[in-house]
């Protein structure tokens, strides 16, 4: 069982390896980004999405670890 596992892995790892490789040399919508300059405008809707996310994660750890302080304070 822990062959045919391995075999399937290798086998899955193998084939996504490929096609990964062969799809970067087809990317013609990146190379247009890039010579237009879109790709900047790309980038910092990406980032802007990112640090919304962990800002809002962050505030949600901060109100959550208040909570926990007051229902630790009331027992």
């Amino acid at each position: 069982m822990n062959k045919i596992i391995r075999l399937l892995f290798f086998f899955f790892f193998f084939l996504g390896h490929q096609i990964i490789v062969r799809s970067q040399s087809q990317i013609e919508m990146a190379d247009d980004f890039r010579g237009e300059g879109k790709i900047y405008v790309v980038i910092m809707v990406v980032l802007l999405i990112l640090a919304g996310i962990f800002l809002t994660l962050f505030w949600f750890d901060r109100r959550l670890s208040q909570l926990e302080k007051q229902i630790g304070d009331k027992k």
